[in-house]
C-alpha cells in the first residue's frame, strides 16, 4: 500500500549535495516525490512509496555517505499527490 509522508531533515544536508544524494536514492528504491532546502538550514521531502520503501529511503538518508550528516528526520503524515518521479526543487 502506497503512502505520502512529509519529512523535515536536519544536521549536515546543506552545501554536500544532500538534495542529489537524496534525488538519487530515491530513484534506486523507487521513492517519487521532491526535496528542497529550507531556510533555517533543514531539508524538506515529500515521499510517497510503500511504508517500508520509505523506511528503508530514510535509513540510507540516515547513513549518508561521506559529506553528509544527518542528526534528525521529524516525520508527519502527507497527501498522496501521485508524483511520477522524485524531483529536487528550488
Amino acid at each position: 500500500m502506497k503512502v505520502a509522508k512529509h519529512l523535515i531533515v536536519s544536521g549536515r544536508v546543506q552545501g554536500v549535495g544532500f538534495r542529489y544524494f537524496s534525488q538519487e536514492t530515491a530513484q534506486q528504491i523507487g521513492i517519487k516525490g521532491w526535496v528542497r532546502n529550507q531556510s533555517d538550514g533543514t531539508v524538506e521531502l515529500h515521499v510517497e512509496g510503500s511504508e517500508k520503501d520509505i523506511d528503508t529511503f530514510k535509513q540510507a538518508l540516515k547513513d549518508g555517505n561521506r559529506f553528509v550528516g544527518v542528526d534528525r528526520i521529524e516525520e508527519g503524515e502527507a497527501e498522496d499527490q501521485a508524483f511520477r518521479s522524485f524531483d529536487i526543487r528550488y
